[in-house]
């Protein structure tokens, strides 16, 4: 199984958008990672999401690309501060997932399934960014990532 973990796209400011939906560039960055990800033969099974509406946009793109075999879901425990140790123990191994969610919660995801412990920071994610996860095993390791940007 392969976890892809992706941090939402770039979203507007509050002031604009209570509800922090994506701005143009974040939008048109998902669409090209989407693209590209679609061009190196991506297949995910489902699709999951917070539920907030910048995540929800997020993943409703990577969809739009991947075409998974079930439809995006939201699900809880995924917020910027959620605990990690709920998802660490729910993950199946039988299919390939994909998460949609928020910083700090995905990058302590990462690194707890890498390291054992959801500190210190491991991987930088970036808004739109896709890192692919695999298990050999009972170990979880990095196999490739796709960034926006290089920062």
């Amino acid at each position: 199984m392969a976890l892809y973990l992706v941090q939402h796209g770039r979203s507007l400011p509050q002031e604009v958008d209570p509800e922090r939906g994506l701005s143009d560039e974040g939008r048109a960055e998902v669409e090209r990672i989407a693209g590209v990800a679609k061009g190196y033969g991506v297949t995910v099974a489902s699709i999951m999401h917070s539920g907030k509406k910048r995540a929800r946009q997020t993943a409703e793109i990577l969809s739009s690309h991947l075409n998974p075999a079930q439809a995006v879901s939201p699900s809880s425990g995924m917020g910027p501060m959620d605990d990690v140790e709920p998802w660490v123990k729910k993950l199946d191994c039988a299919a390939n997932l994909m998460l949609v969610g928020h910083l700090p919660f995905l990058e302590r995801l990462l690194s707890r399934l890498i390291i054992g412990k959801p500190e210190p920071l491991l991987f930088k994610l970036q808004n739109g960014g896709i890192v692919c996860l695999d298990r050999r095993g009972d170990a979880w390791f990095i196999r490739w990532a796709l960034m926006p940007h290089i920062d």
